[in-house]
């Protein structure tokens, strides 16, 4: 098989997340189905037959209840949700582990085999 190389003198397509929507085509041939769509595209809403209508109503319905979902859910935990417990500080934390390291608890297998208790540091 011959190894064609890209044409550097034309944009190229890049997923990147400081910059998601390129003004460059994601494909640069398109079928001929994808080709009738983006004619189908440029017409008029009204021109669309009933399945499609219909195909329509139903993705903007879903949209509609993700959209509805996400507002209740960001709603919640600013209203309804109270702040978290005291347990989930970082300072809880580091407090809590010196003390199961402390008392060694599960020495075989858990959290205090891991832990180097002459050097007082984590095993490596």
């Amino acid at each position: 098989s011959v190894v064609k190389s890209e044409d550097y003198a034309r944009p190229s397509y890049v997923d990147r997340r400081d910059y998601p929507l390129p003004d460059v085509a994601h494909v640069r041939h398109l079928s001929a189905s994808q080709k009738a769509l983006k004619e189908k595209e440029k017409a008029s809403w009204s021109s669309l037959s009933m399945d499609e209508k219909v195909e329509k109503t139903v993705v903007g319905a879903a949209m509609f209840f993700i959209g509805f979902t996400a507002i209740l859910v960001i709603l919640e935990k600013r209203y309804v949700y109270g702040p978290l417990p005291h347990t989930f500080d970082k300072e809880w934390v580091a407090m809590q582990t010196k003390r199961m390291l402390d008392l060694k608890m599960n020495p075989i297998d858990g959290l205090a085999s891991k832990w180097d208790y002459e050097k007082k540091e984590w095993k490596k």
